[in-house]
């Protein structure tokens, strides 16, 4: 199977066998993430390791209650981290600004590309990943837990494993058509035409899909809560 072909049937995996993940394969995935592309070969990340039970509990947790990441062979928060140059700056004498908004997002950047060449080096390993965006709910307890630095903001946290049978033979959720997607030169709001056209395309009835997964997801406790925990770990950055 070429890399192609792992990036186009490669889905989300949240249930792993009792397989650890090797050595070998541990390694691979984070020298992947090294050689990630960078904003100035800054690798404007850190990568927390979650080996502890309890803390992987903890995190579980905190992802509404997500037990799959506590049973996860392998756990990997990716932070955007601003910290370890801020501090490099300091000890050569130079007097920096507080981090912005915009090293923020470069930050953030470095951190889910890395993260992402991680995805790719697992599937090539026969390995399945999930992406947690709930690692930025609950954000105090998030951060007492992983002793998390103002100027860091955890970009995603990540788990892989064995896929079990069930999650090898389960379908992909469909993707929208390239139409509905891809603009030439500028953005282009879709018609209502095109909205359920688009829908459509992925096999889902509009009128009955568009307010349940209004109700399950957008306007959902955990989206406020997302919300809430983004807007607090972004406020140091805002103060600059």
């Amino acid at each position: 199977m070429t890399t192609v072909d792992e990036l186009v049937s490669r889905k989300s995996v949240r249930l792993f066998t009792k397989e650890p993940v090797s050595a070998g394969d541990r390694q691979t995935i984070l020298d992947c993430a090294l050689a990630a592309p960078t904003a100035g070969a800054q690798m404007l990340y850190s990568i927390i390791e979650i080996t502890d039970p309890a803390l992987k509990t903890e995190l579980a947790n905190c992802c509404d209650n997500q037990s799959f990441i506590a049973q996860a062979p392998l756990v990997l928060l990716f932070l955007a981290d601003c910290r370890r140059w801020l501090d490099a700056y300091d000890l050569a004498g130079c007097q920096p600004r507080a981090p912005g908004l915009g090293d923020f997002y470069i930050a953030f950047c470095d951190a889910l590309i890395a993260a992402q060449n991680t995805v790719v080096a697992a599937e090539a390993l026969g390995l399945g990943s999930c992406y947690i965006g709930d690692i930025v709910e609950q954000p105090e307890r998030v951060a007492a837990a992983l002793a998390l630095d103002e100027y860091t903001f955890p970009a995603t946290l990540l788990v892989y494993g064995h896929p079990t049978t069930q999650q090898l033979a389960r379908r992909k959720p469909a993707r929208f058509d390239q139409d509905f997607i891809v603009h030439q030169n500028q953005y282009r709001q879709l018609s209502d035409e095109e909205q359920k056209a688009a829908f459509a395309s992925r096999g889902e009835d509009f009128d009955e899909f568009i307010p349940a997964f209004f109700r399950r997801k957008y306007n959902s406790a955990f989206a406020t809560e997302m919300n809430r925990g983004v807007t607090k770990y972004l406020q140091p950055f805002r103060s600059s």
